[in-house]
């Protein structure tokens, strides 16, 4: 092994060779360098494991290609498109909600040339970007007034902040949650400068519970969806006309954070759980706070309805310009948000709504055809199955969808390696495993995505 460590060239040496003056006069000299600096390091590391390694000819062409190849991967985009075989509509680690066609021509028309952003075309004065949408949210939810911001933990953020920094905000045990990427609702109330104050138990909060709470420092009653988990059983929660009443009685503001949020009626889809926000503000509840990217089917961004004077606070409040959203995301909302007016169906013309509500025969449909073309291509052990898909970002998790999937088995390869095949196809294919078999969930797979699936497989099978 000595022998062959001292057979290692050094950096320079290697950039001589002429096979390598063609690579640095495509790329850079710093990034071949740095690719061979990779490289050769790559043997070292192996040959110092006690491994087996022939040398490369380091001055031949063959050695001059893989440096480009490495170069070339390491320029290639990080972020991918990907398609989604997993069966979770939403998938928080997959990008979560598919944009609606109209939502990405409105994102490209923004990117590509100027736009009246802040820009009132009436007057010629400084416009608002909160005018873009505000309109929309208040038809949609019946607010009185909307603000949008990055994401919904922004809007809660910043609703606690403007209205709560150093005095209480009262909250239920039970919704004190911890949701994806370590998010706890309590550290959020504490960077927002308010002091929590929790009420009731685990599985039980009485309306008595809050009003014991209530003082002359209490600034908000908070209300939080429990998204990715559900208590049962022996519980109980005050409703929300109840909490309004109590807020109305002692000049507190009644809030409540959706997590998700949702604008039409879901109980005709078989998902009666999901509280419509319009239902929430008539309930009386002052400011709910939801998001753009799962149920509504939009970019990631954090909407804010409710009361116009508090809205009003948060527009002034000097975080807002800290939280605000970008043009893009701007766009590709307002698109989304007006494909839940007539003449749209949003049930047919937002993605995540589509898949959502797509009969379960029609799936089934797609998985026969899927496992027929594999059986068609030699690939032998492929069958049918009923299974789940879920919602997903932590939407209705008591609530899966009927579902179809292919489920198949290559002989001589094990399912992680299937899947780790799948993962680097072009484009990456993400599946799941379910006893030692990859299931591929039609539920989140459109018609050209199934065939290039089934593409994948073949080729992957014929390798």
């Amino acid at each position: 092994m000595a022998d062959t460590l001292k057979d290692l060239p050094q950096i320079e040496a290697v950039l001589r060779a002429r096979p390598m003056r063609s690579v640095i006069a495509r790329y850079t000299h710093m990034e071949t360098a740095d690719a061979v600096r990779a490289q050769i390091g790559s043997l070292r590391a192996g040959l110092l494991e006690g491994a087996e390694i022939d040398l490369p000819d380091f001055n031949a062409d063959g050695f001059a290609a893989s440096i480009e190849a490495r170069i070339v991967a390491a320029r290639a985009p990080r972020l991918r498109r990907v398609i989604n075989a997993t069966g979770v509509l939403i998938h928080t680690n997959l990008g979560r909600a598919p944009l609606a066609p109209q939502a990405r021509a409105a994102l490209h028309a923004a990117a590509a040339a100027p736009s009246n952003l802040e820009l009132d075309l009436a007057t010629g004065k400084r416009g608002s970007r909160h005018d873009h949408t505000e309109g929309l949210i208040c038809a949609l939810t019946g607010a009185q007034a909307a603000v949008v911001v990055n994401n919904c933990a922004a809007a809660v953020l910043l609703g606690l902040t403007a209205t709560a920094s150093g005095r209480s905000v009262i909250a239920s045990r039970g919704e004190l949650i911890e949701i994806g990427g370590s998010y706890r609702l309590p550290d959020v109330i504490t960077q927002s400068g308010a002091r929590l104050h929790e009420v009731g138990t685990t599985n039980k909060t009485r309306l008595a519970d809050y009003e014991a709470a209530i003082d002359e420092n209490t600034a908000v009653l908070l209300k939080s969806h429990t998204s990715n988990f559900r208590i049962t059983g022996f519980t109980a929660a005050p409703a929300r006309k109840d909490l309004a009443r109590l807020a109305v009685r002692h000049d507190v503001i009644l809030m409540e954070d959706l997590g998700s949020g949702v604008l039409i009626d879901l109980s005709p889809y078989g998902l009666p759980d999901e509280p419509v926000v319009r239902d929430i503000l008539e309930a009386g509840v002052d400011l709910v706070m939801f998001s753009g990217d799962k149920l509504l089917g939009g970019p990631q961004a954090g909407i804010i309805a409710g009361r116009r004077d508090i809205i009003a606070r948060l527009k002034a409040h000097p975080l807002m310009r800290a939280l605000r959203i970008d043009k893009l995301s701007l766009a590709a909302l307002e698109a989304t948000l007006r494909l839940y007016r007539a003449p749209h169906d949003p049930a047919v013309d937002v993605p995540v709504l589509a898949m959502l509500a797509e009969p379960a025969e029609a799936v089934q449909l797609r998985a026969n055809a899927l496992a027929e073309a594999l059986v068609e291509a030699g690939l032998d052990d492929v069958e049918v199955v009923a299974c789940e898909a879920q919602v997903g970002a932590g939407a209705l998790p008591s609530r899966p969808l009927e579902s179809f999937a292919v489920s198949l088995r290559l002989a001589g390869r094990r399912a992680e390696a299937l899947t780790a095949a799948l993962r680097r196809n072009d484009p990456p294919i993400v599946a799941r495993i379910v006893r030692e078999r990859v299931l591929l969930d039609l539920r989140t797979l459109n018609a050209p995505e199934t065939k290039a699936v089934a593409a994948a497989l073949i080729g992957i099978s014929q390798a």
